[in-house]
């Protein structure tokens, strides 16, 4: 064996590495720069090593000796003479390395059915946190393969080294846990797109003879495809490998190969269908959707014999198919088939039958084309033909405007008229189709927008042109109003966040534990509930006398009526809108019903309760109380929304709807996973109302009035469940806020608000969407409140949150919001995204229309305070010096 190897680090930074003995080769020289390594074959294992640029590239390799064991002694020493001369030169630590096997990879082709496949180099990738003999043994096997190969050493670098390289082989050391949680690193792979085509291997220890050999279900519930059992032997790692690429490798190349397939078959203008040798539906194209009328999932999964037949066809016209098909033969002929409207209509059907395991009949292709023999045939066939011509119209004819000189090759009315000799009749047919689709009379806004948009561009200049095509993608995706999130950047908290609510008093202690603050522990003697508004005693009184104040303090009121605000402020502000008169029910009626709802409100959540309520219902008072809001909502509207804000959370059991429907929860059976909780709230409410007579403050009412009220609350209600959010904030902005803005602008501002809002009550929809702005505005407007206040709410929801949490990991559910861990949650980090996400826009759009003012101030403050507390990196509610206060 050989000197030690010289280690020199030049001035730059540069890493030089010599063995001394062979100092006269100079190719054996070994420069480590930033990024780049050239090694003859040997891992750097020194302080030196560490601080290595992330990826090391390996070239010029010299085989590896014939036994692994006299060799790791080798490899460990240049390393111990490198780490007493070469000092650190940055702070970078190596995590992932690469090697380049370049001269050995080659492509290699693959056969599938009539298609020829390439395959490039395979590429692997090693997760091992420490180099030893079975991390080399594979990467040797890697070499001898002529596979690319990359060593990563922690989750993160293993990550993101595979979305960036998307390896066919992973191979993650799962012999113990001391580094890493092997499993873990196998499911965050899984979790991405790229990995469905992965093969994951785990390296588990050897067992010994007399111990029982493990189940490897475990790691096949975690994500591994194979275990590999530990063995440092090159010839044993290059056999599992080269096993694995002709198996498994290859099979889900093929698969990937037939996403083209699908993508010929789903374009293709004949109708085809695949089923099983049993026939059942297993695929149908787009054009077999349009002929039939189905949509395919209408189809998918049902045998033929439970689709309507004709009965056209001769009796034994199906027998003579199926003794065809049967022995494998192809039949072709006319068939009568029967669409989803009734209609028979005639085809030309091909079936094949598909030869697949064991030489046995797996599946039949069918391909169908309409038969012209007759006028209906051919009225089908031009509709069928336009529709295909209206659904593809962005994708053929708006090309042509791209540039002038592709016009001519388009398939639009033009060049089939220049270049057909039948162009006429041809002509004729698609406009006679096209006109009597234009003059249908149901046809979706969305299709008269498109048809609009398709003749602007007839006649418009390439770039209007190219811009409107634009606009037709986007109006065909089925997500108008969610914005996207980034991945790259994105904050953990706002993505909790949208994934906990869209899909579906504190003080810091110490640690992260968390009380409710005095007001809630205060304890009162028993209150009798008033007969009337004026029954109330003095202190509830007075501070009733500040509620049409936005500063209100709604927990002030929670004390001193024993958290019961709801019934003490629903009687003065239903008093003061003229509730009971415009129900013509009692005002004892009135008070029984209030009982009853707050009794149906949860007082051991700490923020879901009857107080949230009461605050939602003074909020939305307060905004009914603004003068465009007034001017532009009827009584029955004012009504229907105090009572929205009064029920829309009774019962709420202080968990989410994912929480409810990942616990597959009664409620989420019961409403199908869909606006659980909203759904429930309003269920409930009108339940319990007309249940009892004594509190039934709808029995008085006329039927349609009330039939348009439930109608309203119920709508309302339903817009508080945040799945929809951005669809109501932004067609509030395109409905409301843009129109009004345009008036403003054209009269100049001069008498504008009385001409606006006597719009708005001519256009029923613009109501319901202000009064779904206002009762979303009601229940999330805590950052707007006074900071105290806002404090408060943040403290009593990252409560409920956190109980969440805590019990979704009792249960082993999947845990919503991982952010809202009890011991590492950052109030003001989660309160910043809130605000940021959700809250921002909306009340931008709310204060444009209604003139918020103190409530845009008290957000501005609130939120400084929120970064404030964030920039000092203090998880707590308040700064050190206000806790001290």
């Amino acid at each position: 064996m050989g000197c030690a190897p010289s280690i020199h680090v030049s001035q730059s930074g540069v890493i030089y590495c010599r063995d001394s003995d062979e100092s006269n080769s100079p190719h054996q020289t070994t420069t480590i720069s930033q990024g780049t390594a050239t090694l003859h074959g040997l891992f750097i294992k020194t302080d030196a090593a560490d601080s290595i640029p992330s990826v090391l590239a390996y070239r010029s390799r010299q085989p590896p000796p014939p036994s692994a064991g006299p060799r790791r002694k080798e490899r460990r020493e240049p390393g111990a003479s490198a780490r007493a001369r070469t000092p650190r030169c940055c702070g970078i630590e190596a995590e992932t390395q690469t090697s380049n096997a370049s001269d050995k990879a080659s492509t290699t082709e693959i056969q599938i059915g009539p298609m020829r496949l390439t395959q490039d180099p395979i590429q692997v990738l090693l997760i091992f946190a420490k180099e030893d003999n079975q991390s080399d043994g594979f990467w040797w096997a890697c070499d001898r393969a002529g596979y690319k190969c990359n060593i990563a050493r922690t989750p993160e670098s293993a990550l993101e080294c595979f979305l960036d390289k998307h390896h066919e082989i992973i191979v993650i050391d799962h012999r113990n846990s001391r580094y890493f949680d092997a499993e873990d690193i196998c499911r965050s792979i899984r979790a991405t797109k790229p990995s469905e085509h992965t093969v994951i291997l785990a390296v588990v220890p050897r067992t010994s003879a007399d111990q029982e050999e493990t189940s490897v279900l475990p790691l096949l519930n975690a994500g591994f495809d194979r275990q590999f059992m530990e063995n440092s032997s090159i010839t044993a790692c290059y056999n599992e490998l080269v096993q694995i690429e002709h198996g498994e490798v290859r099979s889900q190349f093929k698969l990937r190969a037939c996403s083209a397939v699908f993508t010929a078959l789903d374009h293709c203008q004949e109708a085809i269908e695949i089923t099983s040798e049993d026939h059942v539906i297993q695929y149908v194209n787009p054009a077999f959707e349009r002929m039939m009328g189905y949509h395919k999932g209408e189809l998918i999964g049902k045998e033929l014999t439970e689709l309507p037949k004709s009965d056209k066809n001769c009796a034994d016209l199906l027998d003579t198919i199926n003794t065809f098909i049967k022995k494998g033969k192809e039949w072709q002929g006319v068939y009568y088939a029967r669409r989803k409207s009734g209609d028979t209509i005639q085809q030309h059907v091909k079936i094949t039958p598909v030869i697949g395991q064991g030489g046995k009949i797996r599946h039949f292709v069918s391909l169908k084309r309409l038969h012209c023999s007759n006028e209906n045939n051919k009225q089908l066939y031009k509709s069928h033909r336009d529709e295909k011509y209206t659904e593809d119209n962005s994708q053929s004819e708006s090309h042509s405007f791209k540039c002038k000189n592709r016009r001519k090759d388009s398939t639009d009315v033009k060049s089939i008229t220049s270049q057909s000799s039948d162009a006429p009749s041809l002509q004729t047919r698609r406009y006679s189709s096209m006109a009597r689709i234009h003059s249908m009379t149901i046809e979706a806004p969305i299709t008269k927008v498109i048809n609009i948009i398709n003749a602007a561009q007839e006649n418009s200049p390439i770039t209007v042109a190219e811009a409107l095509d634009r606009v037709l993608e986007i109006l065909r995706t089925t997500e108008l109003y969610s914005p996207q999130l980034g991945t790259k950047d994105e904050d953990p908290h706002t993505s909790d966040l949208v994934g906990g609510l869209m899909t579906g008093g504190l003080r810091r202690l110490s640690g992260n534990e968390y009380v409710f603050s005095k007001n809630m522990n205060l304890s009162h003697s028993h209150l009798s509930v008033p007969n009337t508004i004026n029954d109330v005693p003095p202190c509830i009184a007075q501070l009733l006398d500040n509620e049409e104040s936005w500063d209100f303090n709604i927990f002030e009121l929670e004390a001193v009526t024993n958290k019961r605000p709801l019934v003490y402020l629903g009687l003065k502000v239903f008093a003061r809108f003229g509730v009971s008169e415009f129900l013509n029910c009692s005002e004892a009626t009135l008070r029984a019903w209030l009982q009853m709802i707050e009794a149906n409100y949860h007082s051991s959540n700490s923020y879901h309760n009857s107080t949230h309520a009461a605050d939602v219902l003074h909020a939305t008072a307060f905004f009914l109380g603004k003068e465009r809001v007034k001017g532009s909502l009827d009584h029955l509207d004012e009504v229907a929304a105090l009572i929205a804000a009064t029920i829309h959370d009774v019962d709420h059991p202080g968990r989410t709807n994912s929480f409810l429907c990942n616990a597959g929860s009664e409620l989420a059976v019961l409403y199908n996973d869909t606006a659980v909780l909203e759904s429930h709230h309003t269920a409930l409410a009108f339940q319990l109302t007309n249940k009892d007579s004594k509190c039934n403050i709808f029995k008085n009412i006329d039927r349609n009035h009330y039939r348009t009220l439930r109608q309203a609350i119920i709508d309302m209600v339903l817009a508080t469940e945040m799945t929809k959010h951005f669809e109501h904030v932004n067609k509030f902005v395109n409905s409301i806020n843009k129109p009004m803005a345009s008036e403003e602008t054209s009269s100049h501002g001069e008498g504008n608000d009385c001409e606006c809002t006597a719009n708005i009550k001519n256009f029923p929809d613009n109501q319901t969407l202000i009064k779904r702005m206002m009762i979303k505005c009601a229940d999330v407007a805590n950052p707007c409140r006074p900071l105290e206040l806002c404090i408060e709410w943040a403290g009593r929801i990252s409560e409920e949150y956190f109980a969440q949490t805590d019990e979704e990991k009792r249960q082993g559910l999947p845990v919503v919001m991982p952010v809202f861990d009890r011991n590492t949650c950052s109030i003001p980090k989660s309160q910043i995204s809130f605000i940021d996400y959700f809250i921002t826009d909306m009340f931008d759009a709310w204060d444009a229309f209604a003139h918020l003012p103190v409530l845009m101030q008290h957000l501005a403050n609130n939120y400084k305070h929120w970064k404030t507390l964030d920039e000092l990196k203090c998880k707590s509610l308040r700064l050190p010096s206000e806790n001290n206060n």
